[in-house]
């Protein structure tokens, strides 16, 4: 063989070594650092995670909610007393009047009532619904 020959032949070969020893060396390099598959999950979860703070603030915000739509129903009994207070002035006044006072009165407690049996509504609506 002559000397060129066996340079090349020891060349090649010392390069075959030195790129498995760069390759076995990147191997464990990239043994050691934490793959994108093991940072990041395959299947991410998509539901709503919430603290128990979280559901803490969002109960308080409900209790207060439905109290404040329940205030309605003190305004429908106070309705009420003034329309059938009314009634008695104006029978007081006039009694002539009797019977088409008593039908203006029964449709004034039926408004009164119907808007407080909303407001009792959106507050069951609060506490149970949502």
């Amino acid at each position: 063989m002559s000397s060129l020959t066996r340079l090349s032949l020891t060349s090649s070969s010392a390069l075959c070594r030195l790129s498995q020893l760069i390759s076995s060396k990147n191997n464990l390099v990239f043994n050691r650092l934490p793959t994108l598959s093991s940072v990041v999950p395959s299947n991410p979860q998509r539901s709503i995670q919430t603290s128990t703070v979280r559901y803490d603030i969002d109960s308080a915000a409900k209790y207060i909610g439905a109290g404040a739509a329940t205030v309605g129903v003190a305004g429908a009994g106070a309705g009420i007393g003034t329309v059938f207070g009314s009634l008695v002035v104006g029978y007081a006044r006039n009694p002539s009047l009797k019977q088409q006072l008593f039908s203006y009165a029964i449709l004034g407690f039926a408004l009164s009532e119907a808007m407080g049996l909303f407001c009792l509504m959106m507050a069951f609506m609060l506490l149970f619904a949502f």
